[in-house]
């Protein structure tokens, strides 16, 4: 079995370069000289985090998704600026987001949101021993702040109330 690497790269092509993400085309050539094309959005990465205000609480934030046109219920969560590194990155998403501090945080594994077609890692982190300070919000950003006990925010995800990937991955790591 011959796998197809960037090794097999024969060419790339940037298609679009947007302020979030950008899109390329590689052409790749098997060995047995058959050639595929590879679609891939190139992405900064973003971070995610688990704020807990108290032991057993999470703080997951409502708000209004664009490209789907519906209202998530999502952890606080934002994207890498270019050449970020993401623990800066997440302690100003959570002050933006959520209007809270926190002073403790412990990095926690990551994953990719899709490789299938997207490069993009998500950093999570869990916070904690929070004050609150103020939202910073983007301007075309509103958040409602919700605070529950995580077998809560468990039961938003068995009920589908919470349909998003990164959110349910950061509560299954706070169930642990």
């Amino acid at each position: 079995m011959v796998l197809l690497t960037r090794q097999n790269l024969t060419g790339s092509e940037r298609i679009f370069e947007g302020l979030i993400l950008n899109l390329r085309v590689d052409y790749l050539q098997h060995p047995d000289g058959h050639e595929f094309r590879r679609e891939v959005i190139e992405h900064n990465g973003g971070v995610v985090i688990l704020c807990q205000p108290e032991p057993g609480q999470v703080m997951l934030i409502r708000q209004y998704r664009y490209p789907i046109d519906k209202e998530l219920i999502e952890l606080p969560a934002g994207r890498l600026e270019a050449g970020e590194l993401p623990l800066p990155a997440a302690q100003r998403e959570l002050i933006e987001e959520t209007g809270f501090q926190a002073s403790v945080w412990e990095e926690l594994p990551g994953m990719y949101s899709a490789p299938g077609f997207c490069n993009e890692m998500l950093y999570f982190f869990r916070a904690s021993d929070v004050k609150f300070v103020g939202k910073n919000l983007d301007a075309d950003e509103e958040t409602e702040v919700m605070v529950m006990p995580v077998e809560d925010a468990w039961q938003l995800v068995v009920n589908q109330q919470v349909r998003d990937a990164k959110t349910i991955a950061g509560i299954a790591l706070l169930k642990g």
